[in-house]
Parts: structure tokens; sequence; C-alpha cells
């Protein structure tokens, strides 16, 4: 099968009776994109961004009912929008919880296990111990080197000249994984437990660059809330998947 990379030879091109059946998008741009008169049997779109926009199914946008139902399925999901310490900090030990819990229902058989092309548990709580490092610890507190060398990078990130020397290559023991995912949940509940009205409304340079935005301490706080959120959902998503396909 034809891979495509990096191209932007279809941006404004109209396809007429083509057949897209089977086939795999990953970090593309389909933003204005029109579709009439099509079949959407099985149609599987994962945005990590779409409650930023509008998705219009016909003629309705679906993106509220889409957030509603993902609050509904994920009790204190909503709270990763809040602009207060109290809602903050609901929302984190919400989401804490609900990892806890997901971390204690998988096997341990799987927790390295992962679906094509997806992260297994164990690296993505990798990334979350990034997430942290970067929001947290860089973003917010301005360490000047903050990410421990356990930390799961981003797909693209050494194209984009990221320094990929400070992470560890080969794989890490659950445990430890554990056990730093730990600390790193420790200090954003300490920090949510210090924090006042004023520290969240101060500016922050963007952690991974850029003037184009200077997030507030209280963005940078909801920045990990929405990763905490979205990856559990993926998490969750591939474990039925794989053990679904496991099963006698």
């Amino acid at each position: 099968m034809t891979t495509y990379f990096g191209s932007d030879e279809f941006e404004g091109a109209t396809f007429v009776r083509t057949s897209f059946k089977g086939a795999t998008m990953r970090f593309g741009d389909v933003s204005g994109l029109t579709m009439r008169g099509v079949d959407l049997d099985g149609l599987d779109v994962d945005s990590h961004d779409l409650f930023f926009g509008k998705v219009f199914v016909n003629g309705v946008d679906v993106v509220p009912l889409v957030e509603a139902e993902l609050n509904r399925l994920f009790p204190g999901r909503e709270l990763q929008k809040a602009e207060t310490i109290e809602g903050l900090t609901e929302g984190w030990f919400a989401v804490q919880d609900a990892w806890a819990a997901t971390v204690k229902d998988t096997p341990r058989d799987l927790v390295d296990a992962h679906v094509e092309d997806e992260w297994s548990l164990a690296k993505t709580l990798r990334h979350l111990i990034l997430a942290t490092d970067a929001w947290l610890r860089g973003g917010i507190l301005g360490v000047e080197q903050p990410f421990h060398e356990i930390g799961q990078i981003f797909t693209g990130a050494e194209q984009m000249g990221f320094d990929m020397s400070i992470f560890r290559h080969e794989p890490a023991e659950f445990e430890e994984v554990l056990a730093v995912r730990a600390e790193r949940q420790q200090l954003v509940t300490d920090f949510l437990a210090a924090a006042t009205p004023e520290l969240l409304a101060e500016e922050r340079p963007n952690p991974w660059g850029g003037d184009d935005w200077r997030p507030s301490v209280g963005d940078c706080l909801r920045v990990i809330l929405e990763e905490e959120w979205a990856h559990l959902r993926y998490v969750r998503r591939d474990l039925a998947l794989l053990q679904e396909s496991s099963a006698p």
C-alpha cells in the first residue's frame, strides 16, 4: 500500500467516485474537507483537538454531542477546562482515580502490548511523565532541562530537531515507569495545593518554543489535564481491542 508522507499535493483537490476504503490517515490536515454522497460505514475519526472547531455531519455540528458523550463516559473530564484552582484540583484527582483503576485492571501481560501504530500502556505512562515534565517542570517552574530520561517523546520530534539524546531508548521495567509516574503525579498534586489565583494568571514561555502563544500557568495545567484525559481514552480503547483479540 502506498504511503504519502508530508505531502500537500491533495490540498484543494476533488475526488469523484474514488475509493478510500480501508485507508489510514495520521497527523493529517482535513480542515475544510467537504464530502458529499459518501459511504461512511465504519468511519473512525480521532482528533485530540476536536473541541477547538466544528465538524458537520448531515448539517449538524457533532462536536458538542461528542464532547457531552465523552464527559458522560469519563466523569470529571469536563474539568479539564476549569478556570479555578478548585476545579483544576477536582479534575486532577478525577483523572488520577481513573488512571489508577485502568492500571490496576490491566493484566500484566498486556502492559507492553499495543495496537498497530499506537503506544502500549507502559509507553503511554512514559509519555504522561514527559507531558508533566514539559508543562509543569519546564513551562511553569522553568527548569532548564526538565525531562526525565524515561519520558516518551511524541512522534516526529526527531525530525523537528529535538535532542533525542535526553531520552532512554531501551525498554523500561513497568515498576520503574510506575515509580517515576507516581513522582510526577505528586508534583502536580503538591503544586495545585500551593497555587493561588494570582499564580494561575501569570504568563509563561511555551515550553515547546515559539512566540505565538504565551500560556498562563492555568493554561499549562489545563494542557496537562487534556493530555491525561486524552491518553486515558486512547489506552482504554486499545486495551479493549487487545483483550477482545486475545479472548478464546
